[in-house]
């Protein structure tokens, strides 16, 4: 039903959702690298220019890579050039994880008190930097200022979450059949962590991991995907200000080193986790690479969530779940409503109001305060989202706003509701990470959890009923890691956020310090 996956090669060079843009090249001179440097500081527009970094960070040391190769980074909105960042390969991979495996050494004893602190202090230093960081991600992946904003709020409750987690590790006692043994179960760090993070939250989706590994007494090495790696290098200079040790977050940036840099970072003894976002048949590759030594891995993989509205759901609730949840970022996010299915008496009293919700969204540069949805992150995107469009629309779906991509610079496509989408379009095949609801009618309840049920992935779901009996029936039923009942938003940091099926394996947030601890029985004898 789904595509096969990617070969191992290429899989790997789309470490993230969608694929890396080709506009986003590698460039082998320094000099660009100090041009951007230099005369860049207007463009962003930040209170506090020195949180743009040009340079990776490793062992506490900003760095360009040794062959001197750089990434060029782009506004997706305006398609101007942005900055560059080092096309780090394999040697710096190996230097940013043996500081990571230096640092743990220190970093894993300290108290978990003291991890506390220092994370509420990085922590306070994103609320004081609300605005510059928003503003980076608003840059460099096109989303809405008041989504960037919202992000950055996101993100850094993460951090203030998992600093609060570090001090109730606890361990427990367990009792013993014998007289002269007495069980005790403590938790210790898991060691380095590789994380891999992708391009549509480029500050959330680190510090998602991040702030756990922290807490837990673990270090870090980061690889942020190409197309927004600012944010990455913001938030680490925002560490290094919080006073967290050099070593203890490594941050590699590469594009057409990826293959190596991403091998190594899950092959690697010194590497005991690898945690990962991003597509399903990526998951797959490095799942493999860390199987070499048996890491423990944390994925959260592609989406495809099914959106059901019931006969007997409240319709305007139904129509503003749908705009928050298929419309958020563009439609770029992991958890949109990617499959919409709507029972056939409320069909078009469905699709008409929402057509009329989407009618009035204003598509354009996210600085702009009267923009209400940016661009996609690149013309790969466009090109799958028109893709999907033209498959419906030649199976007889008919287009009742949007449809097409938007004139001119940037890589806008007009948000689009579709109508009459049959069951075996690609719409309800592939995720479609774009700003377009394709509805399809269904009649029993029966018939659309087997639908819903459908896709080789499980991540997210939602549904809009108010008869109670069915709101439990189906929440059960739908195969996926979180439901929404009645709500398009279902994430924060204090939930156990994961998928089941493809859709990957373990759970950030809530409880989610858990996946870099490691148990230790100690059973202490002769009592």
């Amino acid at each position: 039903m789904f595509p096969q996956p990617l070969p191992f090669s290429h899989a790997l060079r789309v470490l993230v959702k969608a694929p890396i843009a080709t506009k986003r090249s590698s460039r082998s001179s320094l000099s660009l690298w100090y041009r951007m440097a230099s005369t860049n500081a207007n463009l962003w527009g930040l209170q506090d220019p020195s949180l743009i970094k040009y340079q990776s960070y490793i062992d506490g040391k900003w760095v360009s890579a040794k062959e001197g190769g750089t990434i060029l980074v782009t506004n997706p909105a305006t398609d101007e050039e942005l900055g560059t960042v080092p096309e780090m390969g394999l040697e710096e991979a190996k230097s940013a994880i043996a500081a990571a495996g230096t640092a743990f050494a220190s970093w894993g004893k300290t108290t978990a008190r003291h991890r506390h602190d220092i994370l509420m202090k990085f922590y306070s230093l994103m609320q004081e930097h609300h605005d510059d960081l928003a503003r980076i991600i608003t840059l460099e992946n096109g989303k809405t200022l008041t989504e960037a904003k919202g992000e950055n709020a996101y993100s850094a409750s993460f951090i203030e979450w998992y600093a609060e987690e570090a001090v109730r590790t606890y361990g427990e006692h367990i009792p013993s059949p014998f007289t002269n043994i007495r069980n005790v179960v403590i938790k210790q760090p898991v060691g380095v962590v590789s994380i891999f993070t992708p391009w549509n939250f480029p500050s959330a989706m680190i510090t998602r991991k991040l702030g756990a590994a922290l807490a837990a007494g673990c270090t870090a090495v980061i690889k942020p995907p190409p197309e927004t790696p600012f944010s990455a290098l913001a938030l680490a200079e925002l560490s290094r200000r919080a006073g967290i040790p050099d070593g203890v977050i490594n941050i590699v940036t590469t594009q057409k080193n990826v293959i190596e840099v991403g091998r190594e970072m899950c092959e690697s003894k010194i590497v005991r986790k690898v945690s990962f976002t991003g597509s399903t048949p990526v998951a797959k590759s490095l799942y493999g690479m860390a199987a070499s030594t048996l890491k423990k891995i944390s994925i959260e993989a592609g989406g495809n969530a099914p959106f059901i509205v019931f006969d007997d759901a409240d319709i305007d609730k139904a129509v503003e779940g749908a705009v928050a949840c298929k419309f958020r970022g563009s439609g770029q996010t992991c958890v949109c409503a990617n499959r919409i299915y709507v029972q056939s008496s409320v069909y078009a009293d469905f699709a008409s109001k929402l057509a009329e919700k989407v009618t009035a969204f204003k598509v354009g540069n996210g600085l702009d305060e009267t923009t209400t949805h940016g661009p996609l992150i690149h013309e790969k995107a466009i090109s799958k989202v028109t893709r999907h469009v033209e498959d419906a629309v030649s199976r007889g779906a008919q287009v009742l706003v949007g449809g097409k991509r938007v004139d001119g610079a940037g890589a806008f496509f007009t948000p689009t509701v579709l109508s009459e989408v049959p069951a075996g379009a690609l719409f309800n095949i592939e995720e479609t990470f774009g700003p377009v609801a394709a509805l399809t009618k269904f009649e029993t309840e029966e018939e659309v959890i087997a639908l819903a049920n459908g896709a080789d992935v499980g991540l997210a779901g939602y549904f809009f009923s108010r008869d109670v009996g069915r709101v439990w029936r189906v929440a059960e039923a739908l195969e996926v890691g979180m439901v929404g009942t009645n709500t398009g938003l279902i994430s924060h940091a204090t939930i156990p956020f994961g998928g089941v099926k493809e859709s990957g394996i373990g759970r950030e947030g809530g409880h989610g310090i858990e996946e870099y601890l490691n148990q230790k029985l100690i059973a202490f004898g002769g009592i």
